[in-house]
């Protein structure tokens, strides 16, 4: 069974069981007021903190703070000031705690389906090429591009990998990114591969990682053809310009389609990056798709990833995915101050959460990547064992010890200690928080299913229906 829903339910609404519908009046009512028309977004911008979870924002919140010199507690992120907040509920239909494929395909589709599948409805079987089909679902990116408006995709990570790939493709399994990864006994069966179906869609800025997809061994690629270049294929049959340097993305033609690979894989995390990096930053690239988008007389949505907050969490690194957050939250404020409020709905959320924790008792204004510190200590805090703790952690992952446990790292790149062991940390299953800002934001409001994102975003244009 699909999950969809045809309405914003209200809270009276849900009270009752469900949405209720209006009927129009078929004759004039004597002295009725007028009802002012509802405003329309000329443009959507949907920013996913990939793995964002609360936990996540606050302790971002506090970094930012602390990076400049406060506290961090009073800290404001650029997001939270947005008038209309909401708790989505995230999880797929076959798994209390999601991928981000699942969930941004109910974000993208407007139907929640199952854990590692895009574009499909729930009734497949995950990874079986014949079960998708007439399971397809009507995708945002085509509807919008199918309206005259542009189609901007951003993101940290591949282009082909799940949050992104939920705007342009379908894919029984988010695993098939490029040809050579199909499994053999599912090719020739009618699906297609992610990066192929990037340079088929009619999108105006693609920007982000991920080249090893779209070509052959000749270039460092994993596709099937040695030679393959997809993106030689796309310029040549859009006269649009590819780039793979922060310096060309400046310098290419404003008029004319923009396709960004800056990295073979995923790019590089804002800890690791060098001063001399030729990889533009997520403002960078936010900037750039902003600017080209909103010369569109008839407007524009524009998904924004955040991708490298969620592997700095899986790999049990804080300090990493709290850069990852910073610089969110600083492409979040480009948008801000170069976007007519009156025009342009922004919205900010997670796809899913992670089992990161803030504990401890710190005292105000201690170090968020250091050891905790109450108000009574002059010391760290010890533990049971004798030891300091930190005050981020996770509740399983890399960073789990057998034995006695040992001394906790500290600083940006530090590991923290968890509690179970895993190879990887992993997601968590709690509501997400939503922030929305211009029209259509009041749609925005109470806890919500994840699948209704792309209610609110099409009725903010005034797509109401199918």
């Amino acid at each position: 069974m699909t999950i969809r829903s045809l309405c914003l339910a209200t809270a009276a609404a849900l009270a009752l069981g469900g949405c209720t519908a209006t009927v129009a009046q078929e004759s004039p009512q004597a002295a009725a007021a007028a009802v002012p028309e509802e405003k329309r977004a000329k443009n959507v911008i949907l920013f996913v903190g990939d793995g964002m979870g609360i936990s996540t924002v606050t302790a971002a919140r506090i970094y930012a703070g602390q990076k400049l010199g406060q506290t961090g507690e009073e800290y404001v992120l650029p997001f939270e000031t947005f008038g209309n907040v909401a708790l989505v509920k995230t999880y797929n239909t076959d798994a209390q705690v999601p991928d981000s494929a699942g969930t941004a395909s109910a974000m993208h589709t407007g139907v929640k389906t199952k854990i590692g599948v895009l574009g499909y409805g729930p009734d497949i079987a995950r990874g079986d090429c014949r079960s998708g089909r007439g399971k397809e679902l009507a995708l945002l990116g085509e509807e919008v591009t199918a309206r005259g408006l542009a189609l901007g995709i951003v993101s940290t990570a591949r282009l082909t990998h799940a949050t992104p790939a939920s705007v342009y493709a379908r894919s029984v399994s988010r695993d098939w990114e490029a040809d050579a990864w199909i499994p053999e006994d599912q090719r020739g069966l009618g699906c297609t591969d992610i990066a192929s179906q990037l340079i088929a869609a009619p999108f105006d800025v693609a920007l982000g990682g991920g080249s090893v997809a779209f070509y052959g061994e000749a270039q460092d690629g994993r596709r099937i053809e040695a030679d393959a270049d997809l993106p030689a294929a796309w310029v040549a049959a859009t006269s649009g310009s590819f780039v793979t340097t922060t310096a060309d993305m400046r310098a290419a033609p404003a008029d004319k389609p923009l396709f960004g690979l800056f990295s073979r894989s995923h790019m590089t995390y804002m800890v690791d990056r060098e001063a001399d990096s030729s990889e533009p930053t997520l403002t960078d690239m936010t900037a750039a798709a902003i600017s080209r988008l909103s010369a569109d007389p008839q407007g524009y949505y524009l998904m924004v990833e955040s991708g490298r907050i969620d592997h700095g969490h899986h790999e049990g690194r804080a300090g990493y995915a709290l850069e990852e957050t910073v610089e969110f939250a600083r492409a979040i404020q480009w948008a801000i101050d170069n976007t007519d409020p009156e025009e342009t709905l922004i919205m900010v959320t997670a796809d899913h959460s992670h089992v990161f924790t803030i504990a401890g008792y710190p005292k105000r204004g201690n170090p968020i990547l250091g050891l905790v510190t109450n108000p009574r200590d002059d010391g760290p805090s010890l533990a049971e064992d004798g030891k300091p703790y930190t005050t981020l952690g996770y509740a399983n992952g890399m960073g789990a010890f057998s034995g006695e446990r040992p001394m906790p790292e500290t600083g940006v790149r530090a590991r923290q200690q968890a509690t179970v062991p895993l190879y990887s940390e992993t997601h968590a299953g709690e509501d997400v928080a939503l922030y929305a800002t211009g029209p259509g934001a009041e749609n925005v409001r109470g806890v919500m299913e994840q699948n209704l994102i792309y209610d609110v975003i099409r009725k903010a244009f005034g797509w109401e229906g199918k």
